[in-house]
């Protein structure tokens, strides 16, 4: 008799800026995919946590390459790095256009975005692709409000309700919360993936490790 798995709550802690976590959700897809393959009947609930990468970064945004070029000592080793993301990123499908991205964006409201997508039982994660696709490949500046507002009408939300929300200053502290919590856990990259608060993976590791972490823990609640 075959048993059915108990449902298991996936919590993935990412950023919308983040290049490596647009790969972590490809990655992530291929992973349940073949869990699912393995165990048709389970039930996995994916959850998204916020988390910012970079907390100073002023509400409206600040030029995308200098700060790079600040950061990693070079735009040689900026360049290093765009190429090792878009390699990864091949793998996968996902073509990065940094050259599009004229400013680092403050995350706060895509997260809020994210979050009261997921306050009403939606799947977020259509959402969450589409603001990837916005930062990462038409270099839109996902920190805008009013660009956001435009993204959740593409995925079917209505605009005005959406963007009402986003002008007012709902679940800001909330997500803040939830963010410092997910930080006491010792969240210190993204993306990282909680599997049941049992089985923590860091990093936009390969589908089979992301496999293994969660039949870790059906093996460990059969």
């Amino acid at each position: 008799m075959t048993v059915t798995p108990p449902p298991l709550t996936l919590e993935i802690v990412s950023d919308v800026v983040c290049p490596w976590c647009f790969i972590g959700l490809r990655r992530l897809d291929r992973a349940l995919a073949a869990i699912r393959q393995r165990y048709p009947e389970i039930v996995i609930v994916k959850r998204w946590r916020p988390f910012f990468l970079n907390p100073d970064t002023p509400p409206e945004g600040e030029p995308y390459l200098p700060f790079l070029i600040a950061k990693f000592g070079s735009r040689e080793a900026v360049e290093d790095v765009f190429r090792r993301v878009r390699e990864h990123g091949a793998a996968y499908g996902l073509d990065y256009r940094f050259d599009r991205i004229a400013l680092r964006a403050n995350t706060l409201h895509a997260h809020r975005l994210i979050h009261w997508a997921q306050s009403r039982g939606d799947d977020a994660q259509p959402l969450i692709e589409r603001i990837f696709v916005g930062q990462f490949q038409r270099g839109e500046h996902v920190g805008a409000r009013e660009v956001l507002a435009d993204i959740a009408a593409e995925c079917g939300y209505d605009r005005a309700t959406v963007a009402a929300w986003l002008d007012g200053d709902e679940a800001v502290e909330q997500v803040r919360a939830e963010e410092r919590e997910s930080r006491a856990w010792g969240v210190r990259a993204v993306p990282t993936f909680v599997v049941d608060r049992k089985v923590v993976v860091p990093g936009a590791e390969d589908p089979a490790i992301l496999v293994e972490a969660i039949e870790q823990v059906l093996r460990a609640t059969a």
